[in-house]
C-alpha cells in the first residue's frame, strides 16, 4: 500500500516537473525578443558637438534620424543633411520631438569642431558625432551594421569615403524602425518619418 502510495506520489511529482519545464519553455519561446539599441546591439561611444560622450543608451527618450558620413563629403552627405531638416520642419516638428544625428565615418580628418561647424551650417539642432579612434568608429559602425572604407591614392589628404547611405530612423526606445534611402522617394521618406515620431 506504501509502495502504491509513494508510486503516484513520484507520478504526481514528475507530471509537476514536466509542466514546469514546458512553461518556462513557453515563456522563453512566446516571450518577445528584447529591442536592441541600434541595430545590432553593439555597444559604442563617441564625441559629442554638444559635449560629452554619446553612447547607445543615449538613443533612448526621443526618435532620432541617424546617418554616417564625412565633412569632406561631396554630395550624399550634404543633400541628405539637407533632407533630414527638411522633413522634420516639412512635419512640424523639434529636435525635441526629433533628433538629427550625423556620425563620421572619417575620425582621422574629422574633429570634434569640424563636425560641429559641419552640421550646424544645416541646422544648430543636429548632433555630430566622431570618435576618438578608429576602434570607437568601428564600434559605431558595427551598432548599425554600416560599412566604410577610403578610397584614392595612399597619401592624398583629399581621399574620399565610401560609405553606407542610409538614414536610420530609431524610435524613442532606442530601437530600430526603419530605413531611407538616398534619393528615396520624398512622400516615402516622409511618411516612414511621420510614422517613427507617431510611434
Amino acid at each position: 500500500m506504501a509502495s502504491k502510495a509513494l508510486r503516484n506520489f513520484r507520478i504526481v511529482l514528475w507530471v509537476l516537473v514536466a509542466v514546469v519545464a514546458i512553461g518556462a519553455t513557453a515563456l522563453f519561446v512566446f516571450r518577445p525578443p528584447a529591442r536592441p539599441l541600434g541595430i545590432t546591439g553593439q555597444e559604442f561611444a563617441l564625441n559629442s558637438s554638444k559635449g560629452g560622450a554619446f553612447t547607445q543608451d543615449d538613443l533612448r527618450g526621443t526618435p532620432s534620424l541617424v546617418f554616417f558620413g564625412f565633412t569632406y563629403c561631396p554630395d550624399v552627405c550634404p543633400t541628405t543633411l539637407a533632407e533630414t531638416t527638411a522633413w522634420r520642419s516639412e512635419l512640424g516638428l523639434t529636435a525635441e520631438d526629433l533628433r538629427i544625428i550625423f556620425v563620421s565615418v572619417d575620425p582621422e580628418r574629422d574633429t570634434i569642431e569640424m563636425v560641429k561647424d559641419y552640421v550646424e551650417g544645416f541646422d544648430p539642432t543636429i548632433i555630430g558625432l566622431v570618435g576618438s579612434s578608429l576602434e570607437q568608429t568601428e564600434n559605431a559602425k558595427k551598432a548599425f551594421g554600416v560599412f566604410s572604407e577610403k578610397v584614392g591614392e595612399p597619401g592624398d589628404p583629399n581621399y574620399l569615403v565610401n560609405h553606407t547611405a542610409l538614414t536610420f530612423l530609431i524610435d524613442e526606445n532606442g530601437a530600430f524602425q526603419s530605413t531611407v534611402s538616398y534619393e528615396e522617394d520624398h512622400d516615402t521618406a516622409l511618411a516612414k518619418v511621420k510614422r517613427l515620431v507617431e510611434g
